[in-house]
């Protein structure tokens, strides 16, 4: 019955991921959103607010965080591994919103768009937990 109740929650947890990508056009400011779903490499960069597209790229990327730690709390109920987790992502996080402001500062000059592709959409999407989730997996069945 545990483990029933641990797969309802990270289901539901799982649900309001999707539920932000679903959503996405609706509840985040991101003209680089249509940009990308065209033939951005014959197009010319969208117009945008650096400071709005930075905010909601931020919000966006602390939203899916909390519920990935979330998931992996319920999933392992071990402060060490979500203390681990939260400071991936906080280093991560840094790294990447850095990046990502410089391209989009620089974003006239850039002759590749991938990269910022990239940079955003690790930004964006919840990718640290479909790689942290199976990597506590497989070291708590190693040291158990």
């Amino acid at each position: 019955m545990k483990t029933l109740i641990k797969l309802v929650c990270i289901g539901f947890l799982l649900v309001c991921l999707a539920a932000i990508r679903f959503f996405e056009t609706s509840l985040f400011y991101d003209p680089l959103l249509n940009f990308f779903h065209s033939d951005y490499l014959k197009g010319v960069t969208p117009e945008f607010h650096f400071g709005k597209l930075v905010g909601y790229t931020i919000l966006r990327f602390l939203l899916n965080t909390a519920i990935s730690l979330l998931i992996l709390y319920v999933a392992f109920k071990d402060s060490s591994v979500l203390k681990f987790s939260a400071l991936l992502y906080t280093i991560v996080f840094v790294a990447l919103i850095s990046v990502f402001c410089i391209m989009l500062l620089q974003v006239e000059q850039i002759d590749n768009f991938m990269p910022l592709f990239y940079v955003r959409r690790f930004l964006i999407q919840p990718v640290m937990v479909i790689l942290l989730l199976p990597a506590f997996y497989y070291y708590k069945r190693q040291h158990d």
